[in-house]
């Protein structure tokens, strides 16, 4: 009898054994999973960026060629071309080529590999993420009205809580276009509750036309997205969730959609 305690003790530790192998299988595979939707997330908002950077250059290009053909013209005709003309057109050029190397610096640091967490406040990366968007934005006359009524500092990986903002602003954009909507409109405010910092997105789309709101964070979820993999607002949720603590809300109000980022506030641990 007492045997036949042992052997089962025995047989119920190493069927343990095996429980937690496979526990331990199944959890590298959940995360290799993720690393491989964070990528192909990535690879998609490369996509997204490459052309908004195409926007954003453009028109400096542009204003750059306009400073020159003046003075191009007036040196064929045999012109006098005064000093000050050369010298406004170098403080002009001094100026484009000094936003164009931002612009450059911008997507460098949104596509950097650092992984380590540092202190930053909401408006610092909302700026980030509003200048390599500005351009497209301004393409389909979006307009961006920003409302501060707190600027709180929270702790993590500030290119990830980027990501998350263009994210939720290029999916708000959009919606936007595919609609045709007249006098497009994206709200952000930014904020602090208790011990937490907040940022709301919303926009005058006309709200997420399926029953469940939340089925949008789904991964691959493709409901009226025009191209893509529709993996962007799966990988904002983990991101926030599991990278920064916090967590996201989505609703619908009269006018549209409303994102809410909610992050504990900088602790330092």
């Amino acid at each position: 009898m007492r045997q036949t305690n042992l052997d089962d003790f025995l047989n119920l530790e190493e069927q343990n054994k095996e429980l937690e192998e496979k526990i331990k299988q199944v959890v590298k595979k959940n995360k290799q999973s993720e690393e491989i939707l964070f990528q192909q997330s990535k690879m998609a908002s490369m996509g997204e960026l490459l052309g908004s950077i195409t926007h954003q250059w453009r028109q400096p290009l542009m204003e750059i060629n306009s400073l020159f053909m003046p003075i191009d013209a007036k040196l064929k005709m045999g012109q006098n071309v005064e000093n000050k003309e050369i010298l406004d057109s170098i403080e002009k050029l001094s100026e484009i080529t000094k936003y164009m190397s931002t612009t450059i610096n911008d997507f460098k640091n949104f596509f950097s590999t650092d992984k380590q967490k540092v202190t930053f406040n909401l408006s610092t990366q909302l700026n980030f993420a509003i200048n390599i968007l500005s351009s497209t934005l301004k393409k389909h006359n979006i307009k961006l009205e920003i409302i501060v009524k707190k600027n709180p500092e929270i702790y993590g990986y500030k290119n990830e809580y980027s990501q998350v903002l263009i994210n939720l602003i290029n999916n708000a954009k959009e919606i936007l276009f595919l609609r045709n909507i007249k006098d497009p409109l994206i709200k952000i405010t930014l904020n602090k509750e208790s011990n937490n910092a907040i940022l709301i997105i919303e926009d005058n789309a006309g709200g997420i036309k399926d029953s469940n709101p939340y089925a949008i964070f789904e991964p691959f979820y493709t409901k009226e997205k025009k191209d893509g993999f529709g993996i962007g607002l799966f990988m904002s949720k983990l991101i926030i969730e599991k990278h920064m603590n916090g967590y996201i809300e989505v609703v619908n109000d009269k006018n549209g959609a409303i994102f809410t980022i909610v992050t504990p506030l900088n602790t330092n641990l």
